[in-house]
């Protein structure tokens, strides 16, 4: 992980937000992933996102796991709280500080090896619980890090860089999200950020868990003809003089598509994904129409993007367990130790 800052020279025209900061105020270190990577667009939508909210960068706690997906948190909101756990267990950590503190804004970027494989019962259960936080899924279908192994969101029919198919059905995060009690539930895409920075505006000012799986396209792995969430050269296009650790620089993919649209997008390697965005008369307050809706359009070959599901009314964890306003370290020592009277009467309860 990089933690190379970004230089501080800045126009002195830049738009400022209504707490006089600039977007260069909400940048993190520089970006050691792939050129080309779809995680470094949703670095800049993150930016841009709070920098529209004007939160303070003190009151942002960012939290990730293992993978190329949790390195994004050092390269935004450098004048932040930040968290890096271990594979698959972030989901316990951001819990944990969640409840300890509900004055913060919790971001959590996870990616779908970290959040469907090793830690699918942490992302389960930070669901179930209503975690006040937003959850982004960095979801490439490859374990990007560690040289490109399936995940479990792998389309059936995908085929490694060594030319492996996998047979596996994928696990969806939205329709594993809607089946879970999730109350805030969206999908992007990394180069539409157009609709991804109202979305994650949305999912952080949503009591309870909001989670976004935003498809990334991996630059360097995920490099079979049809996949749907990537572009990287197959043996069919790339022919190797002599092996060397380099990825050519790629562009980025952006779309731009309307309400209610198929858009097929063309990766660099020939393959292509179909995009449908909700349109206007969607209705995202229904979860079973929406877990119908989502399952028809997959069985399609097509990924649904927009907001898919939001409850208007939820109780979120510290409604749940009626714990105290205050955050825990600004809680009197007094109360916080109750004494052996204390001690003795809450251990009667247990007798």
């Amino acid at each position: 992980m990089s933690f190379i800052n970004k230089p501080k020279v800045r126009h002195p025209d830049l738009p400022k937000n209504s707490l006089g900061l600039t977007r260069r105020d909400y940048e993190g270190a520089m970006s050691t992933l792939c050129a080309g990577c779809g995680h470094d667009s949703i670095t800049a939508s993150i930016i841009e996102a709070i920098w529209g909210l004007a939160l303070r960068p003190e009151q942002l706690v960012k939290f990730s796991g293992i993978g190329c997906s949790s390195k994004t948190t050092a390269y935004f909101a450098s004048g932040s709280h930040g968290f890096n756990g271990v594979h698959g267990r972030m989901p316990s950590v951001a819990s944990g500080a969640n409840a300890a503190n509900r004055n913060l804004h919790y971001i959590g970027v996870s990616g779908d090896g970290d959040s469907l494989s090793i830690g699918f019962g942490q992302f389960a259960h930070a669901i179930r619980r209503n975690v006040n936080m937003l959850y982004l899924c960095e979801n490439n279908g490859v374990y990007g890090l560690t040289k490109g192994q399936f995940s479990a969101s792998a389309d059936i029919g995908t085929k490694s860089k060594k030319g492996e198919e996998n047979l596996q059905s994928p696990v969806d995060p939205c329709l594993a999200a809607l089946s879970l009690g999730g109350t805030f539930i969206a999908r992007s895409f990394s180069g539409d950020r157009e609709q991804l920075v109202p979305l994650i505006q949305a999912g952080l000012m949503h009591k309870g868990f909001a989670m976004i799986d935003v498809i990334s396209p991996c630059v360097t792995f995920n490099d079979h003809v049809g996949s749907t969430k990537s572009y990287a050269f197959t043996r069919e296009h790339y022919h190797e003089a002599v092996h060397a650790d380099y990825i050519p620089p790629r562009q980025e993919i952006t779309v731009s598509y309307a309400e209610g649209e198929v858009l097929p997008v063309q990766m660099h390697d020939g393959s292509r994904m179909m995009l449908r965005k909700l349109d206007k008369d969607y209705d995202p307050t229904h979860r079973g129409k929406a877990f119908e809706y989502l399952r028809t359009r997959l069985r399609e070959g097509e990924h649904v993007t927009g907001l898919i599901f939001v409850a208007e009314s939820t109780q979120d964890m510290h409604d749940m367990s009626a714990t105290v306003a205050t955050p825990l370290n600004q809680v009197p020592y007094e109360k916080l130790h109750p004494g052996s009277e204390g001690l003795a009467k809450v251990l009667k309860r247990y007798a």
